[in-house]
């Protein structure tokens, strides 16, 4: 992935209202404009950032204004470039709590190797952490975090309101729902609890007491972002309003998580 990332930039768009997509293939990047500065959720890859900032800038929106950067796990194609957004312009970032020693490097967990890495070079030390119900409020927006293990220990989902002024949605987003970091092998590898399967069982119950309407991805493949935006941008400004997307994918997130345990149930007999 470390030589192709300029292969994959979507064109951006906006999702509805205040919420705009500015990432890259495969994995999302999310800006809000609060009014009162901009909040991004997941700034990608610290070698595909000018792509995001470009989108940002097409879409008429300042960098500079980048208040905010919320962080939903500590892999790298999700927090790469938060010590370059720090550096530019002094933006805020939040992650998990149990996800700081990935972020800052103290434990080689960001999943740079597995991504074509040979290491992770742009640690940082978050300036928030953020537990299961924390709120971080800007301008118009507040956004409830809820911790939802397993991908990483610190995975937090996000939910939030989004309005273009006439109405208002309820947004949410998992975030991580990837089995490649919850098979046993590699929790049994990196000395990590082999509870976080349970745990990332029960954060999918926890997130379908949310209502979410406009189900968002920070994986693409999530919620067929790339499908929703080239309908936006075909005119349809309601794509992504899905009431039912969100259960029927924790539901599909469930089954997933499901098999995998009987498979390595059986294995192990």
């Amino acid at each position: 992935m470390l030589e192709k990332v300029w292969q994959y930039p979507v064109a951006p768009f906006k999702v509805f209202g205040n919420l705009y997509f500015t990432g890259i293939q495969p994995a999302s990047t999310h800006l809000i404009d609060t009014g009162e500065g901009l909040i991004l959720i997941d700034p990608g890859y610290a070698e595909s950032l000018y792509i995001v900032l470009e989108s940002i800038r097409k879409l008429g929106f300042d960098p500079r204004n980048i208040k905010y950067i919320l962080i939903t796990h500590g892999h790298i194609d999700h927090f790469g470039a938060a010590l370059h957004l720090k550096k530019l312009y002094g933006s805020e970032t939040f992650i998990g709590r149990l996800d700081k020693d990935y972020a800052d490097g103290t434990r080689d967990l960001s999943w740079a190797k597995e991504l074509g890495y040979p290491c992770f070079d742009s640690p940082f030390e978050p300036d928030h952490l953020l537990d299961d119900g924390d709120i971080v409020t800007l301008g118009n927006t507040s956004i409830t975090a809820r911790l939802t293990p397993g991908h990483t220990e610190g995975t937090l989902s996000y939910f939030f309101d989004v309005t273009d002024g006439k109405r208002t949605f309820r947004a949410g987003m998992h975030g991580g729902v990837g089995l490649n970091s919850l098979s046993a092998a590699f929790l049994k590898s990196y000395g990590l609890p082999l509870d976080l399967q349970q745990k990332f069982l029960a954060g999918l119950d926890l997130c379908r007491k949310e209502k979410v309407e406009i189900f968002l991805g920070n994986h693409v493949g999530n919620n067929d972002t790339l499908g929703k935006g080239k309908r936006v941008l075909a005119g349809e400004s309601d794509a992504f309003i899905d009431p039912r997307g969100w259960l029927e994918f924790l539901d599909r997130c469930e089954a997933r998580m499901r098999d995998l345990m009987a498979k390595e149930a059986a294995a192990a007999k």
